[in-house]
């Protein structure tokens, strides 16, 4: 129940990646490839309808010889990162339902490889092995494992199965992998009015039924328009070096997201939308969040 694809690398090993992960130079990366050609965050693995996709984020990639910057993988493609740094697409996995977690106040989320839940409030579920968690889940490729608190022994999971974290209760489900794919991050407890949005990288547009559009544009649009882009949460060094390419410092990068950030907020809040259109996700991943209803319509 688990949506992957295993890749070879130039040494002969082999790795699987999941929705969600990403390829970079970074160390945070999933799959590292330790080259100056290659980008910190250069591409990330995301579950597109029935599909699984790779989309670029800071660099192009080759494709059999030809740049992309999105291919639906498929066994047998070689994907090139830089002259001599080629990847073979091994085999992809798509089973008909994915794993998913939901409880109280947490919306059914698919699970990856390895995922880390924050009891919050609000709970939140973010891709990989974050020390700071409540609570860890991962797939042994059969099963499920959880373990909650450090020093807790690890536990089967199955779907069906519950748990409890703190005063709170989440369960395993599956979700069919066309609604996975499509579905956007859903938070629970919807207030207010749905929207229509546009992301066209330098304008993000906010349509509200019987209201004019909100146009956003500069960072503000640019930072939207990716996390749109993406489809799912984004580490915040992935985001900022695709607004910034130019800036090799990770503090000022962190410095210049916080600045966008608090303008964005504070944008949305006085054009009458709601402020947690962007949220963190926590262990520094961000996201656009799409409440039932709401439309995202990626032009970039």
């Amino acid at each position: 129940m688990l949506a992957s694809v295993r890749l070879r690398l130039p040494d002969g090993s082999t790795t699987t990646l999941s929705p969600g992960d990403i390829v970079g130079r970074m160390g945070s990366a999933a799959l590292v490839l330790d080259d100056p050609r290659v980008s910190e965050a250069h591409a990330l693995v995301s579950l597109r309808g029935a599909e699984l996709q790779l989309l670029a984020l800071r660099g192009m990639f080759a494709v059999n010889g030809e740049p992309s910057s999105k291919v639906i993988l498929q066994p047998g493609q070689l994907l090139s990162f830089a002259e001599g740094l080629a990847l073979e697409v091994e085999a992809v996995q798509l089973p008909d339902t994915l794993a998913a977690l939901e409880g109280d106040g947490l919306p059914r989320q698919v699970l990856g490889g390895a995922s880390s839940l924050f009891v919050g409030p609000p709970p939140r579920l973010v891709p990989g092995t974050a020390l700071d968690a409540d609570a860890w889940i991962w797939s042994t490729g059969p099963r499920w494992r959880l373990r909650v608190g450090e020093a807790a022994p690890p536990a089967d999971l199955s779907p069906g199965d519950g748990f409890s974290v703190g005063d709170r209760a989440f369960r395993l489900t599956t979700i069919h992998i066309e609604r996975a794919g499509t579905d956007a991050t859903v938070a629970q407890g919807r207030v207010g009015e749905t929207l229509q949005m546009v992301a066209g990288w330098d304008t993000f547009r906010i349509g509200r039924t019987g209201r004019p559009p909100v146009i956003i544009g500069g960072v503000s649009a640019r930072l939207l328009s990716q996390l749109a882009d993406v489809g799912t949460a984004l580490s915040w060094e992935g985001l900022a070096r695709e607004l910034w390419p130019a800036d090799p410092d990770r503090d000022s990068l962190r410095r210049r997201l916080d600045v966008a950030l608090s303008r964005l907020r504070s944008r949305l809040r006085s054009s009458g939308i709601r402020s947690d259109l962007v949220r963190s996700t926590g262990a520094g991943y961000l996201e656009l969040v799409c409440y039932p209803g709401d439309v995202v319509d990626d032009r970039n």
